[in-house]
């Protein structure tokens, strides 16, 4: 029988490049996300290319009632679920704190950090049924530092973080693991949605050096979750070579 893996975000990004490994390696697939285009293409692609099973649910994580109404819709073979990998997240601006928009506060801490918990909710209790599970919560740098106009991106993935932990700690009697992945700077739609659909800006971020691909946090994703049944990854930081810090980033000139 093969094991279940359940991506949120998976329309684009880490996310898609996720599905992509774990159908590789075999896994079924619970794919969810906004745009259900995007998802059922996916699926059709993953299931044709790796012949594994695949169900899509489309939702957005923000909405508490969307998420457990979409969830416990699944067929009830779907909550065996073994790794839950809780990805759906996102940055919207970059201000100071005087100036930033309500909206994109909220937009933020629904998602990151509200809409983690929704989906953890659900699928935990789903774990805890089965006796068995693995977490994996995708958290950042800004998670671990602040850096200039960040303040509410950081404290977000500052809150997964400590989620994580808190995570860790109430699931343990269970035997569910937890993890948490912190990426440095990745090349996704991640600044692209930040600066509201600027690609000119988005694209200077990356400019002068080579950041992390999707495809290298789907890797380390997988490693994580391929461990065997007594060894937990707690937690990883990786950043590309050029990166030490959120703010220390060597660029050749271009």
């Amino acid at each position: 029988m093969a094991k279940i893996a359940l991506i949120t975000g998976a329309t684009a990004g880490i996310g898609e490049a996720c599905a992509h490994t774990f159908a590789q390696h075999g896994y079924d697939l619970i794919l969810t996300g906004r745009r259900l285009e995007r998802l059922e293409k996916l699926a059709h692609h993953l299931n044709d290319k790796y012949n594994v099973e695949i169900a899509v649910s489309s939702f957005d994580v923000r909405n508490r009632e969307e998420v457990v109404r979409s969830l416990d819709s699944l067929p009830s073979k779907w909550r065996a679920v073994d790794v839950l990998v809780n990805n759906a997240g996102l940055s919207q601006g970059l201000d100071p704190i005087n100036s930033g928009s309500y909206e994109d506060w909220d937009t933020m801490i629904d998602t990151n950090v509200k809409g983690l918990l929704y989906v953890s909710r659900v699928v935990s209790n789903w774990m805890i049924t089965n006796g068995r599970g693995h977490i994996v919560n995708l958290g950042s740098i800004a998670g671990k530092e602040v850096y200039p106009n960040g303040n509410v991106y950081c404290a977000s993935k500052h809150a997964v973080d400590a989620l994580t932990k808190g995570m860790r700690i109430d699931l343990l009697q269970h035997g569910i693991k937890v993890t948490a992945v912190h990426p440095g700077m990745v090349e996704t739609e991640f600044s692209e949605v930040r600066f509201k659909g600027d690609k000119d800006r988005a694209k200077k971020v990356y400019e002068g050096f080579e950041p992390l691909k999707a495809e290298d946090i789907a890797d380390t994703i997988w490693f994580v979750a391929s461990r065997p049944a007594h060894v937990n990854i707690n937690d990883i930081l990786i950043m590309p070579t050029a990166q030490a810090t959120a703010t220390n980033v060597i660029k050749k000139n271009t």
